[in-house]
Formats: C-alpha cells, structure tokens, sequence
C-alpha cells in the first residue's frame, strides 16, 4: 500500500472550497503513485464549528470524491447528519467509487479548549472491515487516547489502523509535548496489535487555536518510519509493506496469544462491582 499523508489546513466552515482543495490534493497523491490517502479530522468542514454544524452537515459523500475513489482510495473525515438528525463527527473510507468503511468518533471531549459534547452525537461502535488492501480500521482524535479503541480494532483483525486527528498545541518546549505524548500513543497500539498506525493531523489556526501537523506512520514493530513537519501542509507518500505484518506476528506473537473470554470475563466482573 503506497499511503499518502495529506497534511491539510482546512477552511472553517467553507464545504465546497475544502472539497475543491481535497480535489486537487487527491489528484496530485494519484499522479504521485500514492494508492490511499489519508486526510485530517474534520477535512470536509474545519473544526471549530459551534453551531454551524448543521450548516454543514452531510447526508451523501460528494459525488466527487466518490468518482475520484475508483482510482485512490480516500479516507476524509466530516459532519455527518444521521438518520436520526442528530450530528455525528466521522471518518469516511470510499473505495471503488463506495463508501467501505465509517467511523463515527466515540470519544468527544468536552474538557479544557474542547467542546464536542456540546454539538456532535457520540458513536456507539468500533469496528474493522475489508478493503483491497487489507483489514482496516478507523479511529478520530479522542478514540485513540483510550486503548480499549486500537485494542477493538486489533482483535478485529485490522492490519491498518487509520486515525484522524485535529490536535491542538498545547506546550511547547524543545520539542511539542503534545506531539510527544501522541508518539507514544501510536507506538505502543502499533506494537501491541502488530499493526501499521498512521495519524494524519491537520494544520493551521481557527479561532486563536493552532493546529500543529506532524502526521506520522508506525510500522508493526513500533518504529516511527514518517514523520511530517510541524506547522506546515504537505503530502508524504509511505510505503506500507504487507510482509512486515507477518514478520512482526512471527518474532513477537502477541495477537496470536490474546486470550478474549479473559478480558470479557474480567470486564464483566469490573462492570458488575461497581454497579
């Protein structure tokens, strides 16, 4: 799989002019040789949305990026209207002109500069499906920070797991703490389910609140094989090899161990004490 990251900067509320810019940005990854691309959290929209999310809501994927999918395939992330009319925040995998896969974030925080809570319905599955290239899965921002998430997807047999983020600076030393600490996060769920993580993070300023990049690939092993630039929009092709799954299940068989009817039986009794 030649993977390409799309680090973006997102306009804030402005649907046709991001489709337009995502347009542009698909075709130059195609004429690249890139074979799936992954954009940001919220690509479609921005993200510091309050209460135009309705505004920009989407019932059906456009039918470009649906046209533009029968020759790459395009992982984006936007404001769903569910049928229920509720908001949802979700990631979109469209592959041969369908939608194969969608994500509807799990984990909205609501805490310190955040406030999804306030204008998105939370998710209520996590789970991974086929694609020409594989078993993948898809997370959004928040989700990746509860390990349960990449643990669900593991088990569900995903080779790729695809996260989309808009994360924001926090602290800034010799290097960004937050930056460090998502490292971390996607090394260890790389190394635990043997298994490609690549986050793509978007870029840019909304409302005084500075997006940092530094989208990044780990490979099954845990090594960091991209990283892109902090502050900056670019695209970087990465070149995800299927034989260094199976070598990684074959030096450290983790996956193949995982004893399931432990962990339901052990979270079940969890559940049931704190009742």
């Amino acid at each position: 799989m030649k993977l390409v990251l799309a680090q973006t900067k997102p306009y804030l509320g402005a649907v046709e002019k991001n489709l337009q810019k995502m347009v542009e940005v698909i075709k130059e990854a195609k004429r690249d040789g890139g074979e799936v691309i992954l954009f940001p959290e919220l690509s479609l929209t921005g993200y510091l949305l309050e209460e135009m999310v309705y505004d920009v809501a989407i019932r059906e994927v456009p039918k470009e990026l649906l046209e533009l999918s029968k020759d790459i395939s395009i992982i984006f992330g936007a404001v769903e209207l569910g049928e229920d009319y509720h908001t949802y925040n979700t990631a979109y995998y469209l592959e041969d002109g369908e939608i194969k896969g969608k994500h509807r974030k799990v984990y909205l925080p609501t805490y310190g500069m955040f406030y999804e809570g306030r204008y998105f319905k939370s998710g209520n599955t996590i789970g991974a499906f086929n694609t020409k290239f594989g078993r993948v899965g898809m997370l959004v921002c928040e989700d990746a920070w509860h390990q349960s998430s990449s643990y669900i997807l593991g088990e569900d047999g995903a080779n790729y797991i695809f996260i989309l983020t808009c994360s924001p600076t926090r602290g800034v030393g010799r290097d960004l703490e937050i930056g460090d600490t998502w490292y971390s996060l996607l090394k260890s769920s790389a190394i635990c389910n043997t298994a490609y993580v690549a986050m793509c993070n978007r870029v840019g300023v909304e409302d005084g609140v500075n997006f940092w990049g530094g989208s990044a690939v780990f490979s099954p092993k845990g090594s960091k094989i991209a990283k892109m630039e902090f502050f900056q929009e670019g695209l970087e092709i990465v070149d995800l090899k299927e034989e260094e799954i199976r070598r990684a299940r074959f030096i450290s068989p983790i996956k193949k161990d995982e004893k399931i009817d432990l962990v339901l039986k052990e979270l079940n009794r969890i559940k049931n004490s704190n009742i």
